[in-house]
């Protein structure tokens, strides 16, 4: 894979098992329109892939590209019932999407769990969970509209 680009971009998504030729047209469809060489592997049998965006770094074009294709690919994953990650976890990389995954109601709720384990927010912060929307924001949320 290095000698096809540079870097790569690595997202390991999930969709029901059924839903694995939808995902996979899709993603020819979003390298197709974004004009990148994307290469995926993974574990067909439950439903992870690992999307590979094949890029170089120095150029702003592809990396632009790259952004807008990721966010085309969470949307995909989702409306297919699909889950951001399966392996690699949501970290920072895929932590601004979580409110398009999962209800504002349930990520309060992963809020306050977390912060009865972890009071001082010292345990991975700013990882997997999103900053709450404020009531100003709401328009913003995938489960108000």
């Amino acid at each position: 894979m290095r000698r096809l680009a540079p870097k790569k971009i690595n997202e390991d998504v999930v969709v029901p098992v059924s839903r694995l030729p939808e995902l996979i047209a899709g993603v020819d469809a979003l390298a197709r329109e974004h004009r990148i060489r994307i290469v995926n592997f993974g574990h067909a049998g439950n439903g992870n892939i690992h999307v590979n965006l094949m890029i170089n770094p120095d150029d702003p074009t592809q990396t632009a590209a790259a952004e807008h294709c990721l966010d085309a690919l969470f949307t995909l994953v989702i409306g297919l019932q699909g889950t951001l990650s399966g392996e690699h976890g949501i970290g920072l990389a895929k932590r601004d999407f979580m409110p398009r995954a999962i209800d504002a109601h349930t990520l309060d709720l992963m809020r306050s769990i977390k912060a009865v384990f972890d009071p001082k927010g010292i345990l991975n912060p700013g990882k997997l969970l999103p900053e709450p929307i404020s009531p100003n924001d709401q328009h913003l949320r995938s489960d108000t509209q």
